[in-house]
């Protein structure tokens, strides 16, 4: 075994797909290398059994069971491919840090919860890999959001003494991390709904269409933002929330914004796609000029919105005194960010050091966050 190689697997509120990235992190946790990355889409039937457990819907726990199955599956597979793909075998990886795929995260209930799907014993026996997974369940047990959890990788990745930063990470719901140069000032928290609205209205717009996403952003700069669908939108309580706090598909869905709409069919699509580009792109300046102790210098991107021409033009005509740029410029794809932050969880967890903020999630306390299921 090599101590010092992980697998991290990703898969966010977008519910597009599954990304696994083979890291190499040294024993002291200083910068994570990345040598390797494959990515699934999700089969339609799959796709269609996770979004339909974010809502209530009949026969809740066989869909949940039956999908925390396939889901394991598929990793598994994916994880095969990615170490044939290296010419590694499987006692070459310390362990996997698997996230798993969200499907309910009520952070804010009495009691506080969060699911994650994806049975990391499946998972272990398919690959012959050690897994660590559950990580955001501990974080919530002393009363934190279990979410965003990633600012902790962001600043042991990307931090720089005396210089600011800000990590935007656009996947299904946008979070930002402050990065002040000192581990003890670092800030995080979900500004709102990024792809997984612009998605859903996609699909819902276009339902026999091969993509499931707008490419490079094509209808929403077909359209023009409406100010007061806007306005309404961007009442929601939770974009007036103070941090720590976050959020996912549970608050932010179709449903939701139907329900805004009133009548969805009275207005064009393309407008409405638009609209929904300024709200992710107003609700995360909005967020940043109210709740980070300073304003970045620079705004580093990363997740699928990073690819989003139009996303990324409206974000620097609401906050222009940035520069917003790709994480690619740290040398990260946006991509592969996100698959490596559970890498390095799991590598926290082997150790036995914590993997939360509490000053981002609202924990009592720093706490090493998962389980660890072993393949024998």
């Amino acid at each position: 075994m090599n101590n010092e190689l992980f697998i991290g697997l990703m898969s966010g509120t977008s519910m597009d797909g599954l990304d696994a990235v083979l890291v190499k992190i040294p024993d002291d946790c200083d910068q994570p290398e990345l040598l390797g990355h494959c990515h699934q889409s999700f089969p339609a039937s799959l796709s269609q059994q996770l979004h339909g457990l974010c809502l209530t819907q009949d026969d809740e726990l066989h869909q949940w069971a039956t999908a925390d199955q396939l889901f394991a599956t598929l990793s598994a597979d994916l994880i095969n491919q990615l170490l044939s793909e290296k010419g590694l075998s499987a006692n070459a990886v310390r362990a996997i840090g698997s996230h798993g795929q969200t499907v309910r995260h009520q952070p804010d209930a009495n009691p506080a919860y969060t699911l994650q799907l994806g049975d990391p014993n499946r998972l272990a026996a398919l690959t012959g890999i050690p897994v660590v997974a559950d990580f955001r369940r501990k974080d919530i047990a002393l009363g934190g959001q279990g979410a965003p959890l990633v600012p902790a990788f962001h600043h042991a990745l990307f931090a720089n003494k005396g210089e600011p930063r800000a990590v935007l990470n656009l996947g299904g719901i946008a979070n930002i991390t402050w990065l002040p140069g000192n581990v003890d000032g670092v800030l995080g928290f979900d500004t709102g709904p990024a792809n997984t609205l612009l998605d859903q209205w996609y699909q819902r717009s276009y339902p026999d269409s091969l993509s499931e996403y707008d490419t490079n952003g094509e209808l929403a700069a077909a359209g023009k933002f409406n100010p007061q669908v806007l306005a309404t939108l961007l009442a929601d309580p939770y974009f007036h929330r103070a941090p720590p706090k976050s959020t996912g598909r549970d608050d932010f869905n179709l449903s939701w914004l139907e329900q805004h709409l009133g009548d969805p069919d009275r207005y064009d699509e393309a407008d409405i796609q638009a609209t929904l580009i300024e709200l992710t792109a107003s609700s995360v300046a909005r967020a940043m000029k109210e709740w980070l102790p300073a304003r970045p210098e620079t705004v580093y991107v990363a997740g699928g919105g990073a690819f989003n021409p139009v996303l990324m033009k409206a974000l620097a005509r609401n906050l222009p005194e940035c520069d917003w740029q790709s994480t690619q410029a740290l040398g990260v794809h946006p991509q592969h960010l996100e698959a490596m932050a559970f890498a390095w969880l799991a590598q926290r967890y082997m150790l036995r050091l914590p993997g939360n903020l509490p000053a981002v999630t609202g924990a009592s306390r720093p706490a090493v966050l998962g389980g660890l299921y072993l393949p024998d």
